[in-house]
């Protein structure tokens, strides 16, 4: 595979380092509503990002969702994994989402290898299957459609047992929206078992535990472990607090702990007269799928699955299953070992052209966003393409909720950044700036508002630093989050009211476009191209164009050309 790089005959690139800056969950607000009060970046006037959006001569909008991150449709939010997968790779590929879609459609899921083995399994000794995941149609970590289609061909193919060991989400969904989703999921269960009663068939089809997101299963990063441990003993053991039915569950923690979906504390089912049994517990021979697609929260609980020497935490008992994810979440770490669909195969990233044609680099984030700037950036690969040319640094993210602390680290993630910016070391830099992303998932608005602030200055030390050296900086964000934190009516576009006269909060990505900014010495001689609507995917061919390059041919087109 031939990976060189052509120089452009009339440009050398850029003089200095290249800083490509990415403001994480920092979109642009697009609403109808003038007056729309829910724009925390509004809301905080950043005078570093304001003075940049209005003065620049290279100053665009990218699309960040949808088909242009390689989601099923243009209703569908972008997330960080697919905007940095688009970025880093120059090109869209078919994403979590829309992979799976396309292998139910076409049945590819259900003729795969693994599926076949947990279905002959459960059949021959007569165990049940348990399902895994988010409940929401949020599209960012999974969908309700594709585990009703899953649970679906389970029981066309006679699988007697079935459980569901349910995450609530109130992240990418409405804060308070659970009921609806595990509604949807308890209806077509109980079809189920109702249909299949009165054919004399027997069908076991039930919620078994749950617990919101943020507290249960779902940690990411290993930044808290315990947030795995609880999940793995709700499920397993059904070690946790009774009730009868997920509704009851739902609704009691709601009263005792005034919390929103994605924080409400684990759960567990008991059967049916006897409150401190569970109803179910996974066991040795049985089949556990994990239905979430999206990676970065799927990884820690398939470890504590599969892994022989695990040491996240103390298992109180390992089951001996046939465990898969409905992805293979991490390609070089080959996590988890068995999968239903086979990941994008994404391949000759930006990193790995540049390392091949000796351009030093550099990638900094915090312990939230670490993922992203490496893993997710490359294509899916954990792995470095020249040790020597590429350093990664990870600053370790505060374990505290994001509103109580919301400029997080961008003041580190700036000084570190400086450092190497100053060393001469490193001429294509990247960073990523978590707080307009993870603050604006709380709902707080001041916190949000204080998170804009906190990446500002940074942003302002960065510039200052960057214009001393006589480089270019490049300022972007990989989706929409905190320019939009009140819930629009879609057909009026006016900031959506809640009974109690308070506005209601939105906490999910967006469908906001993303800023796009070229800042340096060199902008005299850039314009922008005529591409039609262009999203994150043409980022790279950019990165390329600033360097000296020409892209390769299958890359998306530059936002800027140079003059003539």
């Amino acid at each position: 595979m031939n990976l060189t790089l052509t120089r452009l005959p009339h440009y050398e690139g850029v003089q200095g380092p290249l800083l490509l800056i990415i403001l994480d969950g920092m979109g642009l607000y697009r609403g109808r509503d003038r007056g729309y009060p829910g724009n925390a970046i509004e809301l905080a006037a950043p005078p570093h990002l304001c003075r940049l959006l209005k003065n620049e001569k290279i100053s665009t909008r990218l699309k960040a969702h949808g088909t242009a991150v390689g989601m099923p449709s243009d209703t569908d939010q972008g997330n960080s994994e697919v905007g940095h997968n688009a970025m880093g790779a120059g090109r869209v590929f078919a994403q979590g989402a829309k992979l799976v879609d396309d292998a139910i459609e076409s049945g590819s899921l259900f003729e795969g290898k693994t599926w076949k083995r947990i279905i002959a399994n459960s059949l021959a000794a007569k165990t049940p299957i348990h399902f895994i995941g988010l409940i929401s149609d949020g599209n960012v970590h999974s969908n309700i459609s594709q585990l009703i289609s899953l649970i679906g061909q389970c029981d066309r193919e006679g699988i007697e047992e079935v459980y569901v060991h349910g995450l609530l989400d109130g992240r990418d969904v409405p804060p308070i929206s659970a009921l609806r989703y595990f509604g949807e999921l308890e209806d077509y269960l109980w079809s189920l078992c109702s249909r299949a009663k009165k054919m004399g068939k027997k069908r076991l089809y039930c919620v078994a535990s749950g617990g919101g997101r943020m507290v249960t299963t779902m940690d990411r990063y290993e930044a808290d472990w315990s947030i795995v441990e609880r999940g793995y003993h709700a499920h397993v053991l059904g070690m946790g607090p009774k009730f009868p039915n997920c509704f009851t569950a739902i609704r009691s923690l709601r009263d005792k702990e005034g919390a929103d979906d994605q924080y409400l504390s684990h759960w567990v089912i008991h059967k049916p007269g006897s409150a401190d049994t569970p109803l179910a517990q996974i066991r040795d021979g049985h089949g556990v799928v994990l239905f979430n697609f999206r990676g970065d929260r799927a990884l820690e609980i398939s470890r504590a699955f599969v892994e022989d020497d695990f040491t996240g935490f103390k298992r109180i008992y390992r089951p001996e299953v046939i465990y898969a994810g409905i992805l293979e979440y991490d390609a070089d770490t080959r996590m988890p070992p068995e999968y239903l669909v086979a990941p994008p195969a994404i391949d000759r990233t930006l990193s790995e052209y540049l390392s091949k044609n000796g351009v030093s680099q550099y990638a900094i984030s915090e312990t939230q966003k670490f993922g992203h700037v490496t893993y997710f950036w490359n294509g899916n690969n954990s792995a470095k393409f020249n040790e020597k040319l590429e350093e990664w640094v990870n600053i370790e993210s505060d374990r505290v909720p994001f509103d109580q602390a919301p400029e997080m680290k961008a003041e580190a993630i700036a000084s570190e950044t400086i450092s190497a910016l100053q060393s001469g070391r490193y001429k294509f830099l990247r960073l990523n700036f978590p707080n307009g992303d993870m603050v604006a998932h709380t709902g707080s608005m001041s916190a949000a508002v204080k998170a804009v602030n906190a990446v500002d200055r940074a942003l302002g030390r960065l510039i200052e630093a960057v214009d001393r050296l006589g480089g270019t900086v490049v300022i972007t964000a990989d989706h929409g989050n905190c320019e939009q934190m009140i819930a629009v009516d879609e057909k009026t576009g006016r900031a959506i009211m809640g009974p109690g006269g308070e506005y209601k909060p939105q906490t999910s990505h967006t469908l906001n476009p993303v800023p796009f900014i070229v800042h340096g010495p060199d902008t005299d001689r850039y314009e922008l191209s005529s591409i039609l609507d262009p999203g994150l995917g043409n980022i790279a061919a950019t990165i390329l164009l600033l360097l000296g390059y020409e892209k390769p041919d299958d890359y998306l087109e530059s936002i800027i050309t140079l003059k003539d």
